[in-house]
């Protein structure tokens, strides 16, 4: 069968124009320092997250409050495998959680919500999700990136005080922004909302609406046209999900997260009143960029509560499970699997706290921080729990309710490794991730050389920023030759007696980060305007830093536990096994940016795309049905049965 490879409406753009409209969306200034940028630039800005932020004690207070309760639900109200096996979460638990307050976690109390700090919304959800994970999704979507959000951050009075009471307490929203053929590229997206009056009439399809099946208000990102009166653009609205003309036409089922409530939702001429925009035409990017700077801190927390159950069921089978008369924890390939998850969990749990904290106070910008942390712990998500399949064997791969109908404990490790998956899709992917990242990390420098390396620049254009370059660079180059880290006793506060010494790990840091700035530069003069076509190298860069910010996170959180008498030893040497492992993690990223098979690689796939490769898919049956690989989502009227319900 032969159908349209895209929505017949989808705009066509170039290259260019995409990459206008992502630039357009972000936040230009940075007007509160940032310690991940500052790393990127080779600058070691310890001061900046040590000593460790704390809460205020009325924060701890409502939000420990809030956790008890949270846990007695979670251990007596919610069953994880009835969810696995229905793929559904029943409505008495939804119903149950409204009750509790969850769905108004973030929402401030004058408007009926619990009014959590960032630090106490993500230990929240890192709770909950590790009672089931779709449960965290429902909970995450609804407010990292849902309707209360960006009401929060760019909503009108009116419009706080007519939706947000609802979203507190009763009404479930979803966020709608990708399409069938628009996932990272919104330049092209296709949903249109034309003014009509004092309305807009909305037409479109949206893809994977997590929450949007059972969702009450939704956050719809729409095409605007350019008219007289309208600047036009990409903007956000709030809609009524039971509006006349809305059709969730598909409940999408998933490898993993199996209770999701995702679908597939048609709007056609539906009718939204101007009043319900969130700010002005042509925001609409930059309002979701700018939710998800806090918003993605949801995964990583998630990611905390999935290594923290894997670390617990490593430990307790590990000391049961015996191979050749010990153990198999006493055994180096098994130990080493352990001590992985063990300093992993304990370095994510770090770098998702510190940037909470960052984040409540609001003293810095960590919107690379929060990208980091989401990058992060959706790649170190995956890696603990597919090493917590390895080291149950056979029962790894074996699913829970089998384990129990033969008797032994249902320990649900492949539906962990299947539910984390995501992880490293949802909310931009890895590969999106490391060029978002990229992109803020080398800010600095496109500031002061982009014309230079812009081809499409003049000559005049050039000469000017030429001039700027040069003295940015004479002032910043001296800077990377030598620093703190080279000196021994530099961050000697970090190797307490007694301890491990973690001011070894902080010098290697500083050091790092000098290199990591100069081979950025270095990448900049040699490939100038073609840099941006070097993702492998960036992806490299990124992951460098991310790791850089992990060991940095892992030792300030070891010395606050210290400090304050809590389990501090123990954190030195889990920081301490942390740091090791990242570094070599670190030094194979860093040989990786000029030994590589980047160009290698760029030829194969050429001649793959070519068709030079048929030949070697010969011999085998392909599974696949027939159909278009993209749905066609041309704007019209509904033809499927509406399966949107609403849970009271």
């Amino acid at each position: 069968m032969t159908a349209p490879s895209a929505p017949k409406n989808t705009p066509k753009v170039t290259e260019r124009e995409a990459r206008q409209v992502a630039e357009a969306a972000r936040e230009q200034d940075w007007r509160k320092p940032s310690f991940a940028k500052e790393l990127f630039l080779g600058r070691f800005r310890l001061d900046l997250i040590h000593p460790h932020p704390l809460p205020a004690a009325d924060d701890v207070r409502r939000g420990e409050a809030f956790l008890a309760r949270l846990r007695d639900f979670c251990e007596t109200k919610i069953d994880g495998a009835l969810i696995e096996r229905e793929a559904k979460i029943p409505d008495e638990v939804i119903n149950g959680l409204k009750e509790l307050g969850a769905l108004g976690m973030k929402i401030d109390p004058k408007y009926g919500g619990l009014g959590l700090t960032q630090v106490y919304y993500n230990r929240a959800l890192s709770l909950v999700g590790s009672a089931n994970p779709a449960i965290g999704a429902l909970l995450s979507a609804h407010q990292s990136i849902g309707v209360p959000q960006p009401l929060k951050l760019f909503g009108s009075q009116a419009q706080k005080d007519m939706f947000l009471p609802r979203l507190a307490r009763t009404d479930i929203s979803a966020f709608l922004l990708t399409e069938p053929d628009v996932g990272s590229d919104p330049a092209r997206l296709a949903t249109s909302a034309v003014p009509d009056g004092s309305d807009y009439i909305l037409d479109g399809v949206k893809l994977w609406t997590t929450n949007g099946v059972v969702a009450d208000l939704l956050v719809v990102m729409a095409r605007v046209p350019k008219s007289v009166g309208h600047k036009g653009g990409i903007t956000a609205f709030v809609v009524e999900a039971d509006a006349p003309g809305v059709t969730v036409e598909n409940r999408n089922a998933f490898m993993g997260l199996r209770g999701l409530e995702n679908g597939v939702t048609r709007f056609h001429r539906v009718r939204v009143p101007a009043a319900n925009r969130i700010g002005p035409e042509g925001a609409g990017l930059k309002i979701a960029l700018t939710t998800l700077n806090t918003g993605r801190l949801s995964l990583p927390a998630m990611c905390v509560g999935a290594g923290k159950w894997c670390l617990k069921i490593a430990r307790e089978w590990s000391a049961v499970r015996e191979q050749w008369g010990r153990p198999v924890a006493r055994h180096e390939a098994v130990g080493a699997k352990i001590s992985f998850i063990a300093a992993t969990t304990f370095a994510l749990e770090a770098v998702v706290d510190l940037a909470s904290q960052m984040a409540d106070e609001d003293r810095n910008d960590i919107r690379i921080e929060a990208a980091l942390a989401k990058l992060y712990g959706s790649e170190m998500g995956c890696l603990m729990a597919d090493e917590l399949v390895q080291i149950r064997g056979g029962r790894g791969f074996e699913t829970a309710d089998s384990l129990a109908a033969r008797g032994e404990r249902a320990v649900p490790a492949e539906q962990l490794l299947r539910d984390l998956r995501i992880n490293r899709i949802f909310e931009g992917s890895t590969e999106i991730m490391h060029l978002l990242i990229a992109r803020e990390a080398v800010d600095a420098h496109l500031k002061v050389a982009g014309d230079l390396i812009d081809p499409d620049k003049p000559l005049s254009a050039k000469a000017k920023a030429g001039a700027n370059a040069a003295g940015f660079y004479a002032r910043w180059l001296p800077k990377l030759v030598a620093g703190p880290g080279q000196l021994p006793r530099t961050y000697n506060e970090f190797h307490p007696s007694g301890h491990p010494d973690l001011s070894s790990h902080l010098r290697y840091v500083e050091r790092a980060a000098r290199k990591l700035a100069r081979s950025t530069f270095y990448a900049m003069s040699r490939w100038q305007g073609r840099m941006e076509t070097k993702q492998g190298f960036l992806g490299r860069i990124v992951d460098i830093g991310a790791e850089l910010f992990a060991m940095s996170s892992a030792c300030v959180r070891a010395e606050h536990l210290r400090t304050t008498g809590d389990h501090g030893r123990e954190a030195y040497q889990l920081a301490d096994a942390f740091c090791h492992q990242s570094r070599i993690r670190t030094e194979e990223l860093f040989n990786r940016l000029w030994s590589n098979t980047d160009d290698l690689d760029r030829r194969v796939v050429d001649s793959v795309l070519n068709g030079a490769y048929t030949w070697l898919e010969e011999g085998i049956v392909d599974p696949s049905g027939e159909g278009p690989w993209i749905a066609d989502a041309t704007p019209g009227p509904a033809t499927r049965e509406n399966v949107h319900r609403t849970i009271r």
